[in-house]
């Protein structure tokens, strides 16, 4: 497995694999990743904007989405995975903690002082609130939302 750095022109297959996450999470069907395109490109063109994709040999099989944050309590700057999303053929496999520890070196490098994640509502995406907790995260308490 390889871990690669997504660039503005890997936009349509980031839009592809957060269209296909999105439907998980809200069990919605029929999305189209052209809704997505642009966002996505522009995301990617950004500094403070990370994509990780996991790759078997030309097989795009994962993907983890960074934003760069910062805030006082937390020490200054830090990591937020804002998406994270492996092929349902690939899970259980090693896929989502490969792209994790990768997203952990990154941080690392940039200085930033802490990973954090807003895990799916509970308790339907249990498994995936212990996998975060299972590399080490410790829950802080709900995040809420207001959109603009």
């Amino acid at each position: 497995m390889e871990i690669i750095e997504a660039t503005p022109a890997d936009s349509v297959l980031v839009a592809d694999f957060i269209t296909r996450l999105l439907a998980e999470l809200s069990g919605a069907e029929n999305s189209d990743p052209s809704d997505l395109l642009e966002i996505s490109a522009s995301l990617l063109a950004r500094d403070d904007v990370i994509g990780l994709f996991a790759y078997d040999g030309d097989a795009p099989i994962g993907l983890i989405m960074l934003n760069q944050c910062a805030a006082i309590y937390a020490g200054g700057l830090f990591g937020e995975v804002t998406e994270l999303f492996v092929q349902s053929d690939r899970r259980s496999v090693g896929v989502a903690q490969t792209l994790l520890h990768a997203a952990k070196e990154l941080g690392r490098a940039r200085g930033w002082t802490r990973l954090e994640v807003g895990a799916p509502t509970q308790p339907k995406w249990q498994r995936s609130l212990r996998f975060y907790q299972r590399e080490g995260f410790q829950e802080t308490g709900p995040r809420l939302r207001l959109l603009l």
